[in-house]
């Protein structure tokens, strides 16, 4: 069924549930992954939660070349012939009749309309390795801030219960919208790519002065973590790191997580008909991530690398 008309009232668009996560927080946890980012990081290892609605995904080795996408898609995006599929994102609107009868999963819906009461059940299965490892919910994406009405609910429903929250954000909404999501939020993990505003523009699509403003009134409030993508050639020069470890003891952040750049991501850009650009980007090595780690550890700064 398209929602393409709005979203479904009190529910949120969720693309993934992941248990047991120890690189979102403290302790054993439950990320809820919610769509919708108002960045486009060059680097994204989740490009399907760009857009805060469904759309489809390919996985063309599953397909088997049946015809039933072509016979009932309404707007004739889809052929089929003995060279294969092929879907015209640009006819596209997101019926989605096209995953709903394909058996093989070559054609699937990004996301599930799911309500608070449903994304609990499924977290509250593990109250008791959050009681043990100090740990519980974190909402990621995407960024929760795009769907800030749905968050704010699901993070009331995680206090009632007594779990630990934090979200994961950019920090890219207007202050009022991300201040809703904080009056429920024990940890903020925040994204900080780059301290230069037009290499800041460069990797992610934006500049950062809204970003880095939002990191200080959010760091007077709750405790919070700066993180940075660790991307070879960006943003891992010694003058950007000194300046980051500079902005984040300024802010009063609690630790900078270094989190090294990797191209898990590059086969899902694939699968949504986008373009990566960074294929022939290696990973940074070893000795490269500790050089980093001391630059940031050498202004004061409690220094973490992959957490």
């Amino acid at each position: 069924m398209s929602t393409q008309q709005g979203s479904p009232s009190r529910l949120g668009l969720v693309f993934n549930i992941q248990r047991f996560s120890i690189h979102d927080g403290p302790g054993i946890r439950t990320v809820v992954f919610l769509k919708g980012c108002g960045l486009r990081c060059r680097w994204c290892s989740n490009p399907e939660s760009w857009n805060a609605y469904e759309e489809i995904v390919t996985n063309d080795l599953r397909c088997t070349r049946c015809g039933r996408c072509q016979q009932v898609c309404p707007v004739n995006a889809i052929t089929v012939d003995e060279k294969g599929r092929k879907l015209d994102r640009g006819l596209c609107n997101r019926c989605l009749q096209c995953a709903d009868v394909c058996p093989t999963g070559a054609l699937a819906a990004t996301g599930k309309w799911m309500s608070v009461d449903e994304v609990m059940e499924e977290a509250a299965a593990d109250d008791l390795f959050y009681q043990n490892s100090g740990g519980g919910i974190t909402l990621s994406g995407g960024d929760p801030v795009q769907q800030a009405d749905f968050a704010v609910e699901l993070l009331k429903a995680c206090k009632r219960r007594g779990f630990h929250t934090a979200i994961e954000t950019s920090g890219f909404a207007e202050w009022g919208i991300l201040e809703r999501l904080l009056e429920h939020t024990d940890l903020v993990l925040y994204d900080v790519k780059h301290m230069d505003p037009e290499k800041h523009r460069e990797g992610t699509g934006k500049t950062n002065e809204l970003i880095l403003e939002n990191a200080r009134k959010a760091a007077a409030r709750r405790r919070l973590w700066v993180r940075v993508p660790l991307v070879p050639g960006y943003n891992d020069s010694e003058e950007n790191l000194k300046a980051t470890a500079r902005f984040a003891k300024e802010i009063g952040a609690a630790k900078v997580s270094l989190l090294p750049y990797h191209a898990w991501g590059a086969s899902k850009f694939e699968k949504l008909g986008r373009r990566f650009t960074l294929q022939d980007l290696p990973g940074p090595t070893v000795e490269q991530i500790e050089r980093c780690r001391q630059t940031v550890q050498a202004a004061g700064v409690t220094t973490t690398v992959g957490r």
